[in-house]
């Protein structure tokens, strides 16, 4: 079966597009093993083909192929997803690694970009000129997923999500073709694909937006166990009186055993508090002295900065492991949301284990709910409850007790969930992710672009 699936997909399949240019990768060659991993090694599944595409006409016959052959079909970028949608059992994955190209206009502010590029490398090259559009909070992410599903970074409350900041997309539909979609072309499309994730084709290039950043002020504050309930209290003020350009975010952690950690503090649970003043004059500094004045913490590694070093702060956190993750957008963090937090964060199950807690606002919440896909515009918090742990073979039960039994205790404030960081949860929880308007909308442009439903292998909106 897989030699007639490779040879199919060889095949000039059409005689405008031309044959495959990437490497095609089935069961038993040295590089499968390799090329069918994913970040979450929790989830351990076997392609029947996985087609690493080398350009947009590769994805195209890719596309055609797992149209006609019925097989599922899988789309990966970073390979990120919380709930394995990068891979599949059986089917097709599309892998589109290895397309990075990425050619900066420093001169209009823009990037274009290939959908196989990390927030990290993408970064890189955009901060050669002094210039930054919203990424991720983890290098290693890829760009593609991250921005699909809306798009939270360091940069949101001053200059929106990833999707405020995308300018246009080139785009593969479902029956092959490929066309662009933008404020003005295909806006129907436009508006699905900033927040809808990849229900409706495979993004082959995207072009954002870039703002000047550089030399920030940030880093990391610790705080002991002891006191990390009434910090969080602190933390809350803190976060929703911050001017935009003031960013931070809050995690219970396990301090690492690290030099600049206190030696009564190494491998014990601790509060985290990562912030940054992009433009470090005036008021948006004066605020993060404020932070670093309280407590005080029991480490301070507030600082002059560089953007590159402020989105690599918390790699160390999410190499590829086993996970499971759950999360909720909250209208306000309560002192029993807070006690709750407390409670779970400084007894994890694991030392990997942590809970991130997130403000937003800003320059998010002044797009309007409908002006995008990602509705959830005046969501006050975004909560990650983090299970990770080290052994594949190790049972789960445990950790998803843990990060369940958070879960629910939230629930009261929630107002729903941010696609990107929902597992594989169900249809009610896909809709949570959007609200009935615009999930209606989300199904009937589905309806037009997808009406076979051939990318369900994701968070899935069928067609209405």
């Amino acid at each position: 079966m897989y030699a007639s699936i490779q040879g199919d997909l060889m095949h000039d399949l059409t005689s405008e597009i031309g044959p495959f240019q990437g490497d095609l990768v089935t069961p038993g060659m040295p590089a499968y093993d390799e090329a069918r991993k994913i970040w979450n090694e929790a989830i351990d599944r076997h392609p029947a083909l996985i087609a690493r595409c080398a350009t947009r006409r590769d994805v195209q016959l890719a596309v055609r192929l797992a149209k006609t052959s019925a097989l599922p079909l899988a789309v990966r970028g970073g390979g990120h997803s919380y709930a394995g949608f990068g891979s599949c059992d059986g089917g097709i994955v599309i892998d589109l690694r290895a397309m990075r190209d990425i050619d900066v206009d420093p001169q209009a502010r823009t990037v274009k970009a290939g959908p196989g590029l990390t927030w990290g490398e993408l970064d890189e090259r955009t901060q050669a000129h002094g210039l930054a559009t919203t990424g991720g909070h983890i290098t290693s992410v890829g760009i593609a997923g991250f921005t699909l599903g809306g798009g939270i970074g360091w940069l949101s409350r001053e200059h929106g999500l990833a999707v405020d900041n995308l300018v246009a997309v080139e785009i593969v539909l479902a029956n092959g073709d490929a066309l662009r979609a933008s404020d003005d072309e295909n806006q129907d499309l436009f508006w699905a694909i900033r927040g809808g994730g990849g229900n409706f084709g495979i993004v082959t290039e995207f072009t954002y937006r870039l703002h000047e950043v550089s030399d920030p002020l940030g880093g990391m504050l610790l705080y002991s166990a002891e006191n990390a309930e009434e910090t969080l209290r602190y933390f809350r003020h803190f976060s929703e009186s911050a001017p935009d350009d003031v960013t931070a975010l809050a995690a219970f952690i396990t301090a690492p055993d690290a030099p600049f950690v206190p030696q009564d503090l190494r491998g014990k649970p601790a509060l985290a508090i990562a912030a940054a003043c992009l433009h470090p004059t005036g008021e948006g500094k004066a605020a993060l002295a404020r932070l670093q004045a309280y407590g005080p913490p029991a480490v301070d590694l507030v600082g002059p900065s560089e953007y590159l070093e402020l989105q690599r702060l918390f790699d160390g956190m999410a190499p590829s492991r086993p996970a499971y993750i759950r999360s909720r957008l909250l209208s306000k963090l309560t002192d029993s949301t807070i006690a709750t937090l407390t409670e779970y964060g400084l007894n994890p199950t694991s030392p990997n284990g942590a809970i991130v807690i997130i403000p937003l606002g800003g320059a998010i919440a002044r797009v309007s709910t409908n002006g995008t896909a990602f509705s959830h515009r005046k969501a006050a918090y975004h909560v990650e409850l983090c299970a990770f742990w080290e052994n594949p073979d190790e049972p789960a039960t445990r950790h998803r007790v843990w990060a369940d039994g958070t879960f629910e205790r939230i629930k009261a404030d929630s107002v729903g969930v941010y696609v990107n960081h929902l597992g594989n949860e169900g249809p009610d929880r896909v809709r949570e992710a959007y609200g009935a308007e615009t999930y209606q909308r989300l199904a009937t442009i589905k309806r037009r672009y997808d009406p076979t439903n051939l990318f369900r292998g994701n968070q899935n909106i069928p067609p209405a």
